[in-house]
């Protein structure tokens, strides 16, 4: 791009295809810019769903940053990554917002494989500083020379491992610049202390003073002998205390700058600017707005945070669904809670998205929401089972993966009644290999004192509820997926611990099923069955303890097994399975329909199950292609295609 006055009356964005087309323009550009990019998202992201707020609030953060700093050379990551939208449209990836977060378009969240601009993959919080630390001590060993940053929000900063870092960082004394992007919510609004401290630093009047007018103040006052000196330090760091901002981080090491309107592309620049050349660790203070520019987002944004498309007008999402694994297990929890006073519920700063909301306005009392520190919530659910309350934690499969070892050694090895409700266990969709519950049966399968189950429809999550509330002992998991089911798929049958449920009798395979994905089963044994294919339909509630039982029953009599899970194949569903018939000495015919061993993409969830052969027609494909060439012809000559 030439360099000229202003391209303001022409349109800006359509003339910003890289980070270096920035520098090239004046600041009313700059703003203007902004306001483009912002009218861009909205009208994209209503039709494809997205993470719009978050992006919506840090349109000048990011310009500000590639205007400064020279990506890909200097290295930005972004925690979490999700706001990361506007990012992509000034790296060269304007054209393909159409497609993100679809099936074979770009993703959501920072790629190193998609663009030299992404130089480390995030999805979950809390690990920028991590990342951008290593990188930083990478460079100084190979005698590099470019700047590192990290863009942290007040949300991620809650987890734990973003004080190991900066505890580390501070010490180090390394060359780090690190943006902390406080708009007081992660998804939900913000908790804690440390919620608390920003809020402060924000709102007082007399914070707004960056740290080097206030050290210039304190170097003026002057000393006089060994006494006074020492009286004097005192007095200097007491009135830090009182006065200066960030004081927390100085105390750690950094050197700090803020809090600075995040929305002021000037301001930010000016302060980047000085910090750019700066030695040792910088953190930068930005306020922004999460859903800036865009009403609803800003009124509501944690329903704006991720959403499906929506009407811009009025801001209402195009497909409502009424009802969804999530709100049920929150609506059933809340029906037990009156009947059971020693119920708490925990979650890590979700209480929309695992339906906690609902506990949290019946009994705020008894509702914990510990912010994104999934380690704190179950260590801290271990310490209110101990006391003799029944803890129930909602976390998100993928993100309960980071407490794993809390899991194993504060609940499961003491055998503490903790019950964990494993929301968006299996395939998630849109927000791809980051956020894909596909690890949490062989995590938790395998730990001693666990039952685990995994209901089929809206009907068996609420008696597992029940049963795990009122019958359960010890340690307890329930997965279940994101998003919509059904009711009265399965017979209204008790709940007996480790007992599976034959749905269907048949002679020539058998086909046992995981949890959620019995209506596949039940649709695929239905096409099989047009090629005098009978299945017997084992349905697993319990993948801990196991029916091994009914499964060596049914397999010596169809003498060909294939386990169905949402799952991938390394120590799920099926290896169990296959494990347990093994023992009994039973050798048939076996087969796993689960995802590969690989990261999965993101896309559209039926979109992934048909790839990966798991929806009915796969399973149909699966089943005819192990069962010997009578199927097969018979395949042929009716001329079916899946």
């Amino acid at each position: 791009m030439k360099k000229t006055n202003c391209l303001c009356a022409d349109g800006v964005l359509k003339q910003v295809s890289n980070p270096s087309d920035l520098k090239m323009l004046e600041p009313c550009c700059l703003k203007k810019l902004a306001e483009e990019i912002r009218t861009f998202l909205i009208d994209k992201i209503s039709n494809t769903g997205g993470h719009i707020a978050s992006n919506l609030g840090v349109v000048e953060l990011t310009i500000a940053l590639h205007t400064v700093f020279d990506s890909p050379r200097d290295k930005i990551i972004w925690d979490v990554g999700h706001q990361t939208y506007v990012h992509k449209i000034l790296t060269g990836r304007k054209n393909d917002i159409d497609n993100i977060r679809q099936f074979g378009g770009i993703s959501g969240f920072p790629k190193i494989t998609e663009s030299e601009h992404d130089c480390f993959n995030t999805g979950h919080s809390s690990t920028s500083i991590s990342a951008a630390l290593g990188m930083a001590r990478a460079r100084d060993l190979l005698g590099e020379n470019y700047n590192v940053i990290a863009v942290i929000g007040d949300g991620a900063l809650t987890g734990g491992m973003a004080y190991e870092a900066l505890n580390d960082a501070g010490n180090s004394k390394t060359n780090l610049i690190v943006i902390l992007n406080d708009n007081q919510m992660s998804i939900s609004k913000n908790v804690g202390g440390m919620s608390r401290y920003l809020s402060r630093i924000r709102t007082e009047p007399i914070y707004f003073k960056v740290r080097d007018d206030f050290q210039t103040l304190v170097e003026k006052i002057p000393a006089i002998g060994k006494s006074a000196h020492k009286v004097l330090h005192r007095v200097k760091g007491s009135l830090k205390s009182l006065l200066l901002p960030g004081i927390l981080f100085e105390e750690l090491g950094f050197r700090y700058y803020g809090p600075l309107n995040g929305h002021n592309i000037t301001e930010m620049q000016e302060i980047l600017k000085k910090v750019k050349n700066m030695k040792g660790p910088v953190l930068v203070h930005v306020c922004t707005v999460k859903g800036k520019g865009y009403t609803p987002a800003e009124e509501k944004p944690q329903q704006y945070h991720g959403i499906s498309p929506f009407d811009i007008k009025t801001g209402q999402v195009k497909k409502l669904t009424n009802e969804s694994f999530s709100n049920v297990f929150g609506t059933k929890l809340v029906e037990l809670a009156e009947k059971h006073e020693e119920i708490v519920a925990i979650t890590a700063a979700m209480p929309e998205g695992t339906g906690l909301n609902l506990f949290q306005k019946r009994f705020p009392k008894r509702f914990f929401d510990v912010g994104i520190a999934e380690q704190h919530a179950v260590t801290m659910a271990g310490g209110l089972s101990i006391q003799g309350l029944k803890p129930v934690v909602a976390i998100y499969s993928s993100f309960l993966q980071r407490a794993y070892d809390q899991v194993i050694h504060d609940v499961s090895l003491m055998n503490l009644n903790v019950i964990f409700c494993i929301d968006r266990a299996g395939i998630v969709g849109e927000d791809g290999d980051t956020h894909q519950g596909i690890y949490d049966i062989a995590l938790f399968s395998t730990l001693p004192n666990i039952t685990f189950m995994t209901p089929a429809d809206y009907d068996e999550l609420e008696k597992m509820l029940v049963y795990a509330v009122e019958k359960g002992e010890g340690t307890i998991a329930i997965r279940y997926p994101r998003g919509e089911g059904c009711r009265n798929l399965v017979p209204d049958r008790p709940i007996k611990l480790g007992e599976a449920v034959r749905l269907s009798e048949g002679k020539d395979v058998t086909l046992a099923v995981s949890g959620h994905m019995v209506p596949f089963a039940l649709e695929a044994s239905q096409k099989l069955a047009e090629f005098g294919i009978s299945c017997d339909i084992l349905y697993y509630r319990f993948i801990k303890p196991f029916d091994t039982d009914l499964l060596a029953e049914s397999a010596k009599k169809t003498g060909f097994v294939m386990t169905v899970e949402d799952h991938v194949v390394s120590g799920g569903f099926g290896s169990t399975a296959l494990r347990l018939l093994n023992e009994r000495g039973i050798s048939v015919p076996f087969e796993i329909a689960a995802f590969p061993d690989k990261a999965i993409e993101h896309g559209d969830r039926m979109r992934l199950y048909e790839k990966y052969g798991l929806d009915p027609d796969g399973l149909v494909k699966r089943v005819l292609s192990k069962t010997g060439g009578q199927f097969m012809r018979l395949l042929k000559i009716r001329k079916k295609i899946f």
